[in-house]
């Protein structure tokens, strides 16, 4: 398949036919995942805001919906990472997080050179994707380093400030068995995740198929470059959302604070932080990729709904009452959309 360039190449029925070919080659891999799959594409070509316009940028400035995977190992979440950099022939990073892992060795550092000076030397978070393996075995000094180049898109190195390339795109994993040496993420950590997928075992069926399947006769095509997943991102930013979707995502949001409000007095003492204004961007944003992945030039109800889960569940910080009793985000969050109404 020819390699598409620019903005000017695609039109809603192209650029949706090129991502259900992305799509599909990933499949050929990565087996029963197939609900991770899409997720993950829509956080690919989710136009995500993160400035506004001033004199030194003339244009909105945005970026990809970074990921937050959480899965118990051996499940191909590096390996689905892997496959979709590969399909855009994108520049990809891994990093192993550890506890001795410093900001420097993810960022960069100044170096003396004797015979000039000072110089940078650039880390691995210049790369297009970036896939930060067990993030919570980094401690929070080394967490922190990725905050600024997820929000804004740069990262500061001395007095020294680079903007990354777009595409720039994040993915984290975690393991949610293992407890010791590790770090909880704080909550301005989470809340710069777009969505958190839960990556569970794939069927019985499709874990035979991967045994058929010999991985070293699989091959990826690349079917676009980075480039153009800017130029993707700006036309589904085109799809049209009614003010009272707008309205509707806000009640939403109010009611995971104010839940009593809605007819949910017992969520009160179960969630401790609510979903932040942030999140509503986030959450429009993606309903509108998952509308033009169903081929709509507008958002319904249901488009906010079927994304909610992925982009809410980590920004609901429970109680401690709540963790102790197993009441899970998700269960609060499918109560709460039950539970407001709908335009």
């Amino acid at each position: 398949m020819t390699v598409l360039h620019a903005a000017t190449a695609f039109t809603p029925a192209g650029a949706l036919q090129l991502l259900t070919d992305v799509e599909r080659e990933i499949n050929q891999i990565i087996i029963g995942q197939e609900p991770i799959v899409r997720h993950l594409l829509i956080a690919l070509f989710t136009d995500i805001r993160y400035a506004f316009r001033s004199r030194s940028h003339d244009t909105h400035r945005a970026g990809c919906a970074h990921v937050l995977l959480e899965g118990v190992p051996g499940v191909a979440k590096t390996l689905t990472v892997v496959a979709i950099a590969n399909v855009i022939q994108a520049k990809f990073q891994r990093i192993q997080l550890s506890p001795d892992l410093l900001p420097g060795d993810i960022v960069g550092t100044r170096v003396y050179d004797p015979g000039s000076g000072f110089r940078v030397e650039r880390g691995p978070i210049f790369t297009n994707v970036l896939l930060a393996d067990e993030i919570n075995r980094a401690t929070p000094k080394t967490q922190s380093a990725l905050l600024e180049a997820m929000q804004e898109r740069q990262v500061t190195i001395g007095e020294h400030t680079f903007a990354l390339d777009d595409p720039f795109w994040v993915l984290a994993t975690q393991n949610p068995v293992e407890q010791e040496g590790v770090y909880v993420l704080p909550e301005a950590q989470l809340d710069r995740f777009s969505m958190m997928l839960k990556v569970g075992y794939p069927g019985g069926d499709d874990e035979l198929r991967m045994l058929e399947v010999d991985m070293g006769d699989v091959a990826v095509r690349p079917l676009l470059q980075p480039s153009a997943v800017a130029d993707i991102r700006r036309l589904i930013r085109e799809t049209y959302v009614d003010g009272r979707l707008r309205e509707y995502i806000v009640r939403l949001g109010r009611a995971t604070r104010h839940p009593e409000e809605v007819g949910l007095p017992h969520l009160k003492d179960a969630i401790r932080l609510g979903i932040s204004p942030r999140a509503y961007h986030h959450l429009i944003a993606l309903a509108r990729t998952v509308a033009f992945f169903h081929g709509r030039a507008y958002v319904l109800p249901a488009d906010v709904k079927d994304i909610a889960l992925p982009a809410l569940r980590h920004r609901i910080i429970r109680s401690v009452q709540a963790e102790a009793s197993g009441f899970d985000a998700d269960a609060m969050l499918i109560q709460l959309l039950d539970s407001v109404p709908i335009p």
